[in-house]
């Protein structure tokens, strides 16, 4: 097994515009999945232990800024297709029967 202890974490972010606050919520949640994936094409899984971080703000131009970051480490192509995270130093793989409903949201 690898060794996660000090493994050097790599941040993913995003930064935009949004332009009306009632879509906040839900673009929240497809940039972060968006940038899971992001992450797992690049063979990198998310640390589980370190949430997303997203701050967002209102300008005087009348839309709001946002910036997202995600962080993750490096395990490799092939296994950041079986692994949900890295939660500390234990790897959480994803169950068998979550793997469809993942492999169909990749797609």
């Amino acid at each position: 097994m690898q060794n996660l202890h000090h493994k050097q974490l790599k941040r993913f972010g995003l930064e935009g515009s949004i332009y009306t606050d009632s879509a906040i919520p839900r673009l929240k949640y497809e940039y972060v999945s968006l940038i899971k994936m992001e992450m797992r094409f690049s063979g990198y899984v998310p640390r589980l232990d370190i949430d997303p971080d997203f701050t967002i703000e209102y300008n005087s131009k009348g839309f709001y800024t946002f910036e997202l970051s995600l962080y993750g480490v490096f395990v490799g192509k092939r296994r950041s297709e079986w692994i949900m995270g890295v939660d500390g130093t234990r790897v959480v793989p994803i169950q068998k029967n979550k793997l469809r409903e993942y492999l169909s949201e990749a797609a």
